[in-house]
């Protein structure tokens, strides 16, 4: 029951910050013009629609499975991204080096717990979807195609990460010294977040990843809307600073995940003009993953 009442309200703000973004920096016009024109919108991009699905499907199977084949054939980085994560301070405090989520955690405040709660949950969605939308409504169909691949890219590329690599976030590892301050203060919001993480799911960030992606694409289309790339890279930059004050990633998960999301949209812009062949793409994902959920079981 709280599961539903806290994706409610999840609905329910980012389509306040929907409907306000698309007044504001897409305008009146160009949803017009997209009413009537959707249709032909929906053929340029149909493709790779039907690529970001079947990825999105191989991820919910990648994510049932993966955990059991992490800890078959994964690697345990969780020390080495400790040690790292407790270097990156050093040239401000070559005595006692601390780690960067304890240092950032040291500063917090209400305000500040409040404020990277709601970009965590509520500002990330928004600044994921609001591309999409946006990109739909111009006449060319570069841009969302460019996003979708993007998105599937990193999407694909983060889960097999979350496989290969096992590591737990500092709020698991160094408990004493770290609090998950999005858990404790508002405890609503993990019946949502253990719906689609896992404990070991943190190298890299693909909350970091993903923001970034989005705000590069915002770069591209400046010229389309000068207001979105301010506005996606506040966003961005406070989605990655969130989960680490929040004590759910390493500062070494973040910097990944600013590398895989400058990749992924290198990724969309070399397919953006080549349309996938989705059916023979699906087809051997799908035979592999059955062979592989085979022979786990």
């Amino acid at each position: 029951m709280m599961l539903l009442a806290v994706v409610a309200q999840l609905l329910a703000v980012v389509l306040a910050m929907l409907l306000v973004g698309l007044g504001v920096v897409v305008g009146r016009d160009r949803l017009v013009r997209t009413r009537h024109e959707y249709r032909q919108r929906l053929e340029a991009v149909a493709p790779y629609l039907g690529l970001l699905a079947v990825v999105l499907v191989a991820n919910k199977i990648a994510r049932d499975v993966g955990p059991s084949i992490s800890w078959l054939i994964g690697l345990n980085v969780t020390p080495f991204i400790h040690r790292v994560d407790g270097l990156l301070l050093w040239p401000l405090y070559r005595g006692s080096t601390p780690q960067v989520v304890v240092w950032l955690q040291s500063h917090g405040t209400p305000g500040l717990t409040a404020y990277f709660s709601f970009i965590y949950v509520f500002g990330y969605v928004f600044l994921l979807v609001f591309p999409l939308v946006a990109y739909f409504s111009l006449a060319d169909p570069r841009p969302i195609r460019r996003a979708i691949v993007a998105y599937g890219a990193n999407y694909l590329i983060g889960v097999l990460c979350y496989i290969v690599f096992i590591a737990y976030g500092p709020r698991n590892l160094i408990a004493g010294q770290v609090e998950g301050l999005l858990y404790t203060q508002y405890t609503q919001y993990q019946f949502l977040t253990t719906e689609v993480n896992d404990p070991t799911n943190v190298f890299p960030s693909l909350h970091t990843s993903m923001a970034v992606t989005a705000a590069l694409l915002a770069w591209t289309t400046r010229e389309q809307y000068p207001l979105w790339p301010p506005v996606a890279a506040v966003l961005a930059v406070s989605v990655a600073l969130s989960t680490v004050y929040l004590g759910i990633h390493w500062a070494t998960d973040v910097v990944f995940g600013v590398a895989l999301g400058w990749v992924s949209v290198r990724i969309g812009r070399r397919m953006e003009e080549t349309p996938p062949d989705v059916r023979g793409a699906g087809g051997r994902l799908r035979s592999r993953l059955g062979a592989l959920s085979s022979r786990i079981r």
